[in-house]
């Protein structure tokens, strides 16, 4: 993907409460056209970081730019935002909410298209109280977009959603996507962030540790192939063969360049490969390499 000139930036950001800085320094650019994940366990910073980004927060030192200026009314304009939790007039129907939000901006998409992108419109005269869990993130999807933005934020969307309601959301955020719409995306769900994010940024303790596009970053950090074993089948003595171990509390993974060889070190150490699993990679490796497996508040 050719280089993009950035639509956002965010130079030295910091953010202090009493004695906690929960942004310490932070600063990257996100390219136009792209979706740009912001990832990290809680208390990481990136909510903080997403709200002044967004104009909701004040940062304590550092700068925001859209397009190469201040965050202000232009950006206001040009920006659709879909946050964590939102709550919507009552006794409206699906399409009296997009209407009402459209009411809003001079310019934007005609209310039908909002909903026929988010397909919505065969639930466009229903109360919105009765809506789905999948049903009620579309609409605030459609809503976040009824000013046709050019950059998108996108707070842990599919939060709480069942497994086919996420994937029908991430269908959405593709097909946003292929109109060339910047956006914006935090998650916990690394799965997600690697179907949908060109780039990433990765956050703990108020500091960007890591950041790049997501193939690049794991072939960084870890070899071809991962091979996971049961950790109550793994016997103590094959600890100490020349092999890269991860330990978990439920399995050990070796990370390895040479499956062929790896496999005939354990097979001649008798260790047993019934329940052996060869898998590649993926986020949520790389997220708790970087940022730790200890429960976060």
């Amino acid at each position: 993907m050719p280089e993009s000139a950035p639509i956002l930036e965010v130079h030295n950001l910091v953010k202090q409460y009493s004695s906690v800085t929960a942004v310490d320094g932070v600063s990257f650019a996100v390219p136009e056209g792209v979706c740009f994940g912001l990832l990290g366990p809680n208390g990481a910073g990136k909510t903080t970081t997403i709200e002044i980004m967004e104009g909701i927060l004040p940062p304590t030192a550092g700068e925001v730019r859209y397009r190469g200026e201040p965050v202000g009314a232009r950006f206001r304009e040009e920006a659709g935002i879909l946050f964590q939790k939102t709550a919507l007039q009552d006794f409206l129907t699906v399409h009296q909410s997009v209407a009402l939000f459209r009411g809003l901006y001079e310019r934007g998409l005609d209310v039908d298209e909002v909903l026929e992108l988010c397909a919505l419109e065969k639930l466009a005269n229903r109360d919105n109280r009765k809506l789905s869990g999948g049903q009620q993130q579309r609409l605030l999807l459609a809503i976040a977009l009824v000013n046709d933005p050019t950059v998108l934020f996108l707070d842990e969307p599919t939060t709480g959603l069942d497994p086919q309601a996420r994937r029908n959301f991430w269908e959405l955020v593709e097909s946003i996507k292929a109109r060339r719409k910047t956006i914006i995306l935090t998650t916990h769900y690394m799965e997600e962030a690697q179907l949908l994010c060109d780039e990433i940024a990765i956050m703990d303790r108020g500091r960007i540790i890591a950041q790049g596009a997501p193939q690049r970053l794991l072939r960084e950090h870890f070899a071809e192939v991962l091979l996971e074993l049961p950790r109550h089948e793994f016997p103590e003595i094959a600890r100490g063969l020349p092999l890269k171990l991860i330990e978990a509390s439920d399995r050990v993974e070796i990370s390895t360049h040479d499956l062929d060889g790896t496999l005939r070190t354990l097979i001649e150490a008798e260790v047993p490969l019934r329940n052996l699993r060869i898998r590649p990679a993926n986020l949520e490796d790389l997220f708790l390499d970087l940022t730790g497996k200890d429960l976060r508040a």
